[in-house]
């Protein structure tokens, strides 16, 4: 039994012998076996790596409103009560439209008071020139019966002056009645401020008052903003002065409508840097339809900057 177990124990060993030897074979010809073209490692690369071309310009973004040349508060011409509104916020109106009417009464009797009398002093500027003409041929008269020696040269006198005296009456009242036709005028003017009238199209923003109110000179009535064209004015450091030209095009665009794109053309530069802040001041306008854009929004411009 001993030398049988003995008999296994040298076989085992034997077995292990053969492998480890197999082993160390296959590990030299591994290392032994040449490298293939797709194991070996690429050689490095001496070519140089393309680099990104740097960008050749830079772009500033200026904000400010978009705005509108023609944007007014209408404020009362004159103290008195606005007896009827009509027009309202929201309605588009054209110039001369009336929008509101004062309580024009009292000046209304005042100017027809004053054309009567305008009239009653063109009347007797008509006699005075009447007179004259009498007085004129009366001289005439004297005149004739002084050459023929059956007047006194006294009479002659007294008919030469009286003509004359009735020409400087005549230019007294022709002064008058042009005083009067001046006062009838300012009347008219004064009848005319109680009426509130859009100066320009566009349309009625807000209306600050409400009929059967009392308003003085200078109070706000309406505002009244045009619709187009729209512009954006804003300023620029003077470093700038030189690179913007009128008729120049920017990029423009609103975060109030970030899906539109707009164009704006350059129609104003300042000649000069203001000194208090050193910069110039610059206005643009907005190229073809404004779509959703509304005077008041906010706008971004873009402004190239060469390097």
């Amino acid at each position: 039994m001993n030398g049988y177990k003995t008999a296994v124990i040298l076989a085992c060993c034997g077995s292990l012998v053969l492998a480890a030897g197999c082993g160390e074979n296959k590990t030299e010809a591994a290392s032994a076996a040449p490298l293939t073209a797709s194991q070996a490692s690429p050689p490095l690369s001496t070519a140089p790596t393309p680099v990104a071309p740097a960008k050749t310009e830079d772009a500033l973004i200026v904000t400010g409103p978009i705005i509108v040349e023609h944007q007014v508060d209408i404020a009362a011409q004159r103290d008195g009560i606005v007896s009827r509104i009509t027009s309202d916020a929201g309605e588009r109106v054209k110039a001369g439209t009336a929008l509101a009417q004062m309580d024009d009464r009292q000046l209304a009797a005042n100017l027809a008071a004053a054309r009567a009398k305008t009239r009653s002093i063109a009347a007797d500027l008509k006699n005075w020139q009447s007179e004259a003409e009498v007085l004129k041929a009366d001289y005439g008269r004297a005149q004739k019966l002084w050459d023929l020696g059956l007047i006194s040269e006294e009479q002659l006198q007294h008919a030469k002056y009286k003509a004359e005296s009735d020409q400087w009456d005549i230019k007294r009242v022709s002064e008058t009645l042009n005083t009067a036709q001046e006062e009838e005028r300012a009347l008219e003017l004064e009848l005319e401020k109680t009426r509130v009238i859009a100066p320009f199209n566009g349309v009625i923003a807000r209306r600050y008052v409400r009929e059967g109110q009392s308003v003085v000179k200078g109070d706000r009535l309406f505002w009244v903003t045009g619709e187009g064209p729209l512009r954006m004015r804003f300023t620029l450091p003077e470093k700038f002065v030189g690179r913007l030209k009128k008729g120049q095009e920017l990029p423009l665009t609103s975060p109030d409508v970030p899906e539109e794109k707009h164009r704006a053309r350059v129609v104003e530069v300042s000649p000069v840097v203001d000194p208090a802040s050193g910069t110039i001041e610059v206005l643009v306008e907005l190229i073809g339809v404004p779509g959703a854009l509304k005077p008041g929004m906010t706008a971004d411009a873009a402004i190239s900057i060469p390097r």
